[in-house]
């Protein structure tokens, strides 16, 4: 492969690993209902078959990462896809419910494993300087992919029942593997830690479940409800554990490195709190039109479309912004934009147009894209090859959490299922929500104003000297080890147009 081809050959295994993802969650959406009456099982039991994923791929993507940083991610990514498919094809064929819960929980594993190795490839191969653009079209497609979910898995539930959607995954899946072989890319020194603490990683884990089921369960428990309180409370536990078991051990699982790098921690508050206010707005606007206007999916579609589209024509423009501007100006001028997308949606009542409201969502739309692309491209620019898979794993952790925080604020706010569905008490609950949702968006301002004011070449992640790389890997620079792949990193992979499509169905 000429040294032209390869990078155009990882965005593409980047682009297309990163869409299956995304396709896998929109489509499942369609196919849950028919899933349900096939196996006359209850809602909360078939609402499992999206938990058990989502807790499995929120507790590993970070360990997932720093997997990759020790192993290489070109290989994580081959064995995540293959498993992917393999789990799908096992869905499909699966005879009661809990065989497909417990099938989804393996598919999320699989989905840990290639989430942060998708955006490595990009790392490895395209410069931090140039990143901006493949990160700007990898975001475009995945828009484009969650767009199109529910559309195409209506077809496929129409004509093949629930299981096709699991079917449309496997070939999928093995072809992006086999693609995914064909990619060489760099091996850069690795500065990453040998051994992976184990009573870290379990901590890190426990710790991520349980927040991610807790969250998960406040929109029918409520915020004051005892299973909440007392799951907010373990996961803090769990949380202060961990911080100080990181902060003794020899080889911790965020790297310290990692931790202390502003523009990393920074790019992952601005990723939870403007999710959070996406995906909450998703939860609020879509059960508006849906439960009390009583529109059909199409309908709704069409009025959430804008959204999806200004996603994919926003995430270009993004790069250029980035590149010209800077990231501080990038993820300001988004995060306002979320804001006012949402203070617009706020004001949507029974008599409001399609076009103030297509307008509010397209405002909404183009600021995320800005956000995304800004965080992302500060992210993979400023992780240092050795330890960018574990950065990665930490966004795309951020990313999975975000939404399910959001739902859980919207819900408090008064954006509940169990609200009343009439026009007059919905919509009287739907604006302060709103604007509360807007008010927790609008404080990704302030991570948002410590981000580099310029375009930053260097990474501001300290780099360990070499002498500390012998104390901690055991490997002279320039030596090699034939033990594992040299450490394919970076970060992990963000769904960043998910949310549009996510609440449609």
């Amino acid at each position: 492969m000429t040294a032209r081809s390869r990078p155009h050959r990882a965005l593409l295994v980047s682009a297309a690993g990163a869409m299956l993802v995304a396709l896998d969650g929109t489509v499942l959406l369609v196919a849950q209902p028919s899933l349900q009456r096939d196996f006359d099982a209850s809602v909360e039991l078939t609402q499992w078959t999206s938990t058990g994923y989502m807790l499995a791929v929120g507790s590993l993507l970070v360990i997932a990462g720093r997997l990759g940083d020790r192993y290489g991610h070109a290989r994580l990514l081959f064995i995540g896809l293959l498993g992917f498919g393999a789990a799908s094809a096992g869905i499909a064929l699966a005879p009661s419910i809990p065989w497909v819960i417990a099938l989804r929980v393996v598919q999320g594993v699989f989905g840990a494993l290639l989430q942060p190795a998708t955006l490595a490839l990009l790392r490895l191969t395209y410069p931090p300087a140039g990143i901006g653009r493949p990160i700007a079209i990898r975001t475009s497609a995945i828009a484009a992919a969650a767009g199109a979910g529910p559309v195409l898995g209506g077809v496929l539930v129409a004509y093949g029942g629930w299981q096709a959607v699991f079917w449309l995954n496997v070939p999928i899946a093995f072809v992006i593997a086999a693609l995914a072989l064909t990619v060489r890319p760099p091996s850069p020194e690795r500065i990453a830690t040998r051994r992976l603490d184990l009573a870290g990683a379990t901590l890190l884990a426990a710790a991520l479940a349980l927040l991610v089921h807790t969250l998960a369960g406040v929109p029918q428990r409520g915020w004051t409800a005892p299973p909440t309180v007392l799951g907010l409370v373990g996961a803090t536990a769990l949380a202060a554990a961990l911080t100080w078991h990181e902060r003794r051990t020899a080889h911790p699982t965020v790297p310290h490195e990692v931790a202390r790098s502003v523009p990393v921690t920074t790019s992952m508050v601005i990723l939870l709190v403007i999710s959070a206010g996406l995906f909450g707005t998703l939860f609020t606007a879509t059960f508006y039109l849906q439960g009390v206007l009583r529109l059909d999916a199409l309908a709704c579609g069409l009025y959430v479309l804008p959204l999806t589209v200004l996603m994919v024509l926003g995430a270009p423009v993004a790069a250029t912004a980035l590149r010209r501007y800077g990231a501080r100006a990038g993820a300001t001028a988004g995060t306002a934009l979320v804001v006012a997308g949402i203070v617009g949606l706020s004001g949507v009542g029974p008599s409001t147009t399609w076009t103030y409201t297509a307008a509010a969502f397209a405002v909404l739309g183009a600021g995320f894209a800005a956000v995304m692309v800004t965080a992302t491209g500060t992210v993979v620019g400023d992780a240092p090859p050795g330890y960018a898979g574990v950065v990665g794993g930490l966004k795309q952790t951020a990313m999975n959490i975000g939404p399910t925080l959001g739902i859980a604020v919207a819900a408090g706010a008064g954006a509940s299922a169990g609200s009343t569905l009439t026009t007059a008490t919905f919509s009287a609950s739907m604006g302060p929500a709103l604007l509360v949702l807007a008010g927790f968006s609008a404080l990704g301002l302030i991570p948002a104003l410590l981000l580099p004011s310029r375009p930053s070449r260097r990474s501001p992640v300290e780099v360990p000297d070499s002498r500390r790389c012998v104390d901690e890997v055991g490997v002279r620079p320039g030596e090699a080890d034939d033990s594992f792949e040299g450490g394919r990193s970076v970060e992990g992979v963000d769904e960043a147009g998910a949310g549009a499509a996510r609440f449609l169905t």
